[in-house]
């Protein structure tokens, strides 16, 4: 009888992921990415809203769009340990609940100092939606299935961030503030997240059973480094188009929220094409990912730098949006071979503050090369280059990673 009861009331350690718990993560992972993707036709209209008020706005707004990415700086690391020390799935659907709510706060508010602060505030829910949902994709699968959920994620975000760049358009030309209420996607995802995830069983239970002792491994510092410093530069330039895109078109001669977001829809697809090519080069190992990586991205953003028309906008965002698709999958990919179970938060909370502080970091420096090139064409013409340099180097910095003893 209590067997029977074991078999249909299944322990943590006897938990199989399935489609549930695997459509739960790729849509919940999207939640910080896609937040911020939905500001883009938005920055030339609340830049208006606030130039009157405040003459410094045309540097504050991008900084406030990328806000949350020095909160998640600062704090991701201490996200990571509480994830390693408490678990992952209450901390999940306490911060998605919460990134529901501050998201949309901006709506209400009519003051950019308030609004920056609100996005600082935000940035506290997306280190732990990130950390969280990083983490749970090395515990529930290995190496293959990691690979292939990560790249259901990347066919997955186009049609989500299509659909919210084209949202968001029309939303911005309603009202400069409206875009804000996107982050009402927070809620329904929480209820997912407490209907389908559980918390993982970690590896050493497995190991136990099978004799072989408790993991003595130490946290990998070196290797934490290395992928910590190359995702810093990657997210930087992950960000360049993001947060300064419409900036761009701007200057071609596009200033409406609506006509861009329509003109971006197409060329933002490449992403799937983006997440094709991680998959296709999954057999080739995390080098030759990282290489096609930034060589799409820097190539795409140099492309647009250059570009006069919106014929060659479209052409440079499908190459740069192509190199976006293979962002993240390929860093994650990257950073989980060299971490265990017993270090998996906090090496993924490091993960998640080196990527985030990239975001952060990335509109300030694109704001200090606008001002010495006198464009936001020519600030994309300096990231473009510096991308195709860091692709050079990055065969001369990146191994072959052994993968990590136990799941």
């Amino acid at each position: 009888m209590l067997q029977g009861q074991a078999a249909l009331h299944p322990t943590p350690a006897q938990r199989k992921p399935g489609l549930a718990q695997g459509l739960t993560v790729v849509v919940a992972g999207f939640l910080p990415i896609v937040a911020i993707v939905s500001m883009f036709p938005a920055v030339p209209a609340i830049i208006d809203h606030f130039i009157k008020s405040d003459p410094q706005a045309m540097t504050k707004v991008p900084a406030m769009v990328s806000a949350p990415g020095l909160t998640i700086a600062i704090i991701a690391l201490f996200i990571g340990l509480l994830v390693d020390r408490f678990g992952r799935r209450r901390l999940l659907l306490v911060s998605t609940a919460l990134y529901g709510a501050v998201g949309m706060a901006p709506f209400f508010l009519e003051n950019l100092n308030a609004v920056y602060a609100s996005r600082l505030a935000l940035g506290v829910t997306e280190a732990a939606i990130l950390t969280t949902l990083n983490t749970l994709i090395g515990d529930y699968w290995d190496d293959k299935g990691r690979r292939n959920w990560l790249t259901l994620q990347g066919l997955a975000g186009p049609f989500l961030g299509s659909g919210v760049i084209l949202a968001s358009g029309y939303l911005t030309a309603i009202q400069w503030n409206a875009v804000f209420l996107i982050y009402a996607a927070g809620f329904p995802v929480f209820l997912a997240a407490a209907a389908f995830l559980y918390e993982p069983a970690s590896d050493l239970t497995a190991r136990r059973m099978l004799g072989i002792g408790e993991s003595t491994q130490d946290f990998p510092w070196k290797h934490v480094v290395l992928f910590g410093a190359v995702t810093l530069v990657g997210s930087a330039l992950y960000y360049v188009f993001i947060i300064n895109g419409g900036l761009v078109w701007r200057e071609i001669g596009y200033t409406d929220s609506a006509t861009i977001g329509r003109l971006t829809t197409i060329p933002s697809l490449f992403v799937m094409l983006g997440a094709a090519i991680f998959w296709l080069t999954g057999r080739f190992g995390s080098r030759a990912q990282l290489v096609s990586f930034f060589a799409l991205l820097g190539g795409g953003l140099l492309l647009i730098g250059t570009a006069h028309d919106w014929r060659g906008m479209v052409i440079g965002m499908a190459v740069q949006q192509t190199g976006a698709g293979m962002a993240i999958p390929t860093l994650i990919a990257w950073a989980q071979t060299f971490l265990p179970f017993a270090h998996r938060g906090r090496g993924m909370g490091i993960w998640t503050a080196c990527f985030f502080f990239g975001q952060f970091s990335s509109p300030l420096l694109v704001s200090l090369i606008r001002v010495s090139t006198g464009t936001m064409h020519g600030a994309f013409v300096v990231a473009g280059i510096s991308g195709l340099v860091f692709t050079a180097l990055v065969p001369f910095l990146v191994r072959r990673a052994a993968p990590v003893s136990g799941h």
